[in-house]
């Protein structure tokens, strides 16, 4: 409210209105994957992504504070991200040194991590895959391995966490990327449960397959031909069948067991085939109680019927 003060000033009575000020929005945590080409860079970025961070592969120094900046406009749907930074990117390497500055400036919570190996085995790695090494040139492997050494010397002193990979395998390293980044929480295996009909053929990207066709067939009872294995009718005709619902049971058990191994081994992801001969009744009820099952037992469970609808 405003009152005019007798020589045509306006002067404010009102009460003043409180200014509001936004939150800022939570800063990123940032992890830096660097190293020597053929020390397992992409073997540690792949276990972070597995682990929920949000990983950017060879992306240009310059652009990692404004990467940090992207994640916090994105109110905490990206909490965490993983960027490697190698001699790829060797034009734009110069630039890491100040954009760490202003990481730090912008108190990010930053760490560095680098992965080492010896000149011995990182030769045999890239004579096993048959590829020069990045800096090589015209020369040999050895003379590439010996610029990237020189030209990462500093960044190698600055890391906050060094892994020589010389003698580990890829499940020893990812055990060690684990141990550093998983926290309290034990990695969690994540699973896709797909329905499929044989007559279709084999899922290509299953790792574990499941035949329901000893169980019979609600095709042949004319009042369940019509409806697929989502149906209550069918799923209870499938499960009323002997031996239907104590191979649910026991092969939930085989995965618990399953799924313990793969995490020893560093696998986060598994693809479980559920199939019938046409993949809509037995497969689909099947695969819906395992899904069930499994997400009851804390597993990050996909659910997809692949050929359902198709006849």
């Amino acid at each position: 409210m405003t009152e005019n003060d007798g020589d045509g000033a306006q002067v404010s009575t009102g009460t003043p209105r409180e200014t509001v000020e936004a939150a800022d929005p939570p800063i990123p945590e940032l992890v830096i994957i660097s190293g020597m080409s053929g020390a397992g860079r992409s073997t540690a970025a792949k276990c972070l992504e597995d682990l929920g961070w949000f990983v950017v592969d060879n992306l240009p120094p310059a652009l990692i504070p404004t990467m940090v900046e992207l994640g916090a406009r994105s109110q905490g749907n990206v909490a965490r991200i993983a960027v490697v930074v190698d001699v790829r990117g060797r034009r734009f390497f110069d630039n890491l040194r100040e954009s760490l500055a202003d990481l730090d400036a912008k108190q990010v919570t930053r760490r560095v991590v680098f992965l080492e190996s010896s000149d011995d085995a990182l030769v045999r790695r890239f004579e096993s895959v048959r590829r020069p090494h990045p800096l090589q040139g015209d020369g040999r492997i050895t003379d590439g391995i010996a610029a990237e050494r020189d030209l990462l010397r500093e960044l190698r002193g600055d890391a906050d966490l060094v892994i020589d990979t010389s003698s580990l395998n890829v499940h020893e390293l990812r055990a060690k990327m684990d141990a550093q980044f998983a926290g309290d929480d034990e990695p969690n295996l994540r699973a896709t449960v797909m329905s499929f009909g044989y007559k279709y053929g084999l899922p290509v990207d299953a790792d574990l397959v499941v035949d329901c066709r000893f169980l019979p067939n609600p095709h042949w009872v004319p009042e369940l031909r019509p409806f697929t294995g989502l149906n209550e009718e069918v799923s209870a005709y499938v499960f009323n069948q002997p031996g239907a619902k104590e191979f649910l049971d026991q092969y939930t058990e085989l995965l618990q067991l399953i799924a313990a191994g793969y995490c020893r081994e560093g696998k986060r992801y598994v693809t479980i085939a559920v199939g019938c001969t046409g993949g809509k009744h037995r497969s689909v009820a099947m695969s819906e109680k395992l899904a069930a099952r499994l997400s009851a037992e804390g597993v990050e469970t996909v659910l997809v019927h692949r050929d359902m609808g198709r006849e």
